[in-house]
């Protein structure tokens, strides 16, 4: 990859770095392999952090790299303080948190606060008939036999949430010491797969074990923590079904919820650390909730991440964002891809340029270059935009969704589906590095834990590193003079129909052109940069995006000069 990257100076070294911070997220069984098993390791992280500090990321957010079955690509968490062998030990993690340090480049980690995996030391002393059996959800079944679920809630990956023990699990009826224990037809809840039960947050044991993973990680020198699925891990005690209408739901967005954040807040301040949650709400006021001071910091912008490509649509996410943001004071983020949803490239080179997991399915039509197209305007889009931008790994390769055959597909929410939803794997399949070292250079020995497509070597970062017209150098660039935008507001312009238009501090404007025909630049002092290549005359084509100077400002050397 060429000659390791010096240490990059550190443009957010006060405490606010992530108002306004590129964040780059690691899966780190997909990003390299650095001991050749077939699987991502942090190994792998640390041989690539001088490809990162040239990106010039401020962050990396790791997907969960601790003891886990895998049965949800780690979501099922075995062990918080333990990191899983496939992926290294403990001592390499603080490693890497240090090494990427000196780089300029901060950690966050991803906690699991909903459940764990059922091979946690609680949840198999909770099957032993121990007091561990009120960390959780068991009750037992309805119906005559209590042969049905004690409810009618369903797993966010298909069938129901419940889950009856086996008669293995046979235990005696009576009266335990904290009540009756499991026995023989009682049923565990799970949101998600079996194997992941979920945790009862009303025990003061879970409140306390978090709060001391926290402190753990925040100890080894981690800068943040990603909440996954943030809004549900409060219950209604008395679980009762779920049924439409007003008030509040019975596992979704519950108050309760912000008691638990305002005890983390407290650690995070302690260490200056910081919470990014995975929220996701329609309501913007309950929304914005969750980013009050003394709560989260950040929340993901799903609105944004499943906008159709639709000039009108985009910019009323962008305001509904901007908005529910401005009460509370908290910084937007924008994301146009993660390891949960379809790659960027891909789904805007469908018809349908949304996303909705209800719509996946095998052999939807993609145009690629369309699709690749479209993702470099949105690529200026999202980085001109006011507030935290993160780039999932292989966005900034232009990689698409991969075809994953049936048989290699390891995601739960396939097999949960009856096999009709292709899952989340398409977006997982293990980086091309070398275009021509095996396996693209992912630096597997043996077959990766996804296999990569035929064509993945095109996409190798070695043959981009030096492609001025490239996807990666697009990004570096974008990066490199994104902070010439500054940290204020955003004001819209006139446009023709079709076509976005702001400008950000100092007479820097980005101009999306979403429309059918090229579009008329405005009068300007200099280009920046621009997503592709303009038409005769400076017009902007057709899902293209430019940044302008609209007068004449001196860029700073490291910001470079305009391409």
């Amino acid at each position: 990859m060429g000659q390791p990257a010096p240490a990059r100076s550190d443009d957010h070294s006060d405490d606010d770095w992530w108002r306004s911070a590129v964040i780059h997220q690691v899966y780190v069984r997909s990003f390299a392999d650095g001991d050749g098993d077939g699987t991502g390791d942090l190994a792998g992280v640390r041989a690539k952090l001088p490809y990162l500090a040239e990106l010039g990321v401020d962050a990396l957010w790791f997907n969960p790299w601790y003891l886990s079955p895998m049965k949800d690509g780690g979501y099922d968490v075995a062990d918080y303080r333990t990191v899983d062998p496939a992926f290294g030990t403990l001592a390499e993690a603080e490693k890497l948190i240090t090494e990427a340090r000196e780089l300029g480049i901060r950690t966050i980690i991803d906690i699991v606060p909903n459940h764990v995996s059922d091979q946690h030391a609680w949840f198999r002393a909770a099957l032993a008939g121990g007091p561990e059996r009120d960390l959780f959800h068991f009750r037992p079944g309805r119906g005559e036999h209590g042969e049905l679920p004690p409810n009618n809630w369903t797993s966010e990956f298909g069938g129901p949430a419940w889950t009856r023990l086996p008669v293995s699990h046979q235990r005696p009826s009576e009266e335990g010491p904290s009540g009756p224990v499991a026995s023989d037809g009682d049923w565990y809840l799970h949101l998600f797969a079996p194997e992941q039960p979920d945790l009862n947050w009303a025990h003061p044991a879970v409140r306390q074990e978090h709060e001391d993973i926290l402190r753990f990680w925040f100890e080894r020198g981690v800068a943040g923590v990603r909440i996954d699925s943030a809004a549900l891990p409060a219950k209604d005690p008395l679980l009762p079904d779920l049924v439409e209408g007003p008030g509040p739901h019975p596992y979704v967005d519950r108050d309760e919820l912000h008691d638990v954040y305002r005890a983390w807040r407290a650690i995070a301040d302690e260490y200056d650390a910081v919470f990014v949650g995975e929220v996701w709400l329609p309501d913007a006021e309950r929304f914005a909730r969750y980013l009050r001071p003394d709560e989260l910091h950040t929340a993901f912008n799903f609105s944004f991440m499943t906008c159709p490509w639709d000039a009108g649509r985009l910019r009323t996410s962008i305001d509904e964002t901007l908005a529910e943001h401005a009460p509370v004071g908290a910084p937007a983020t924008w994301v146009l891809c993660n390891h949960d949803v379809t790659r960027t490239v891909t789904r805007y080179g469908r018809s349908d340029t949304g996303f909705d997991f209800a719509t996946k399915t095998f052999g939807t039509p993609t145009d690629l270059a369309l699709g690749t197209r479209r993702a470099r305007a949105a690529a200026l889009l999202s980085l001109a935009l006011p507030g935290t931008v993160y780039l999932y790994q292989g966005e900034e390769l232009g990689l698409p969704e991969a075809e994953v055959a049936r048989e290699h597909i390891q995601d739960p929410m396939h097999a949960r589906s009856g096999g009709t939803d292709p899952g989340r794997d398409g977006c997982r399949v293990p980086l091309p590095w070398a275009a021509k070292e095996p396996y693209a250079g992912f630096g597997s020995r043996n077959t990766p834990w996804l296999p990569q497509p035929d064509h993945w070597a095109t996409y190798a970062a070695d043959r981009q590193q030096d492609d001025p017209h490239s996807m990666l150098t697009l990004y570096r660039r974008a990066i490199r003079l994104r902070p010439v935008f500054g940290t204020g507001p955003l004001t819209w312009l006139p446009a023709p129909e079709g076509v976005l238009a702001f400008e950000r501090a100092d007479g820097l404007r980005c101009l999306v052109n979403l429309a059918d025909t090229p579009a008329d630049l405005p009068e300007h002092a200099g280009i920046l940069l621009a997503s592709g290549t303009l038409d005769t005359g400076n017009r902007l084509p057709r899902d293209t995006a430019v940044w302008l100077r609209a007068r004449t400002a001196r860029l700073s050397e490291s910001e470079g000069s305009p391409s």
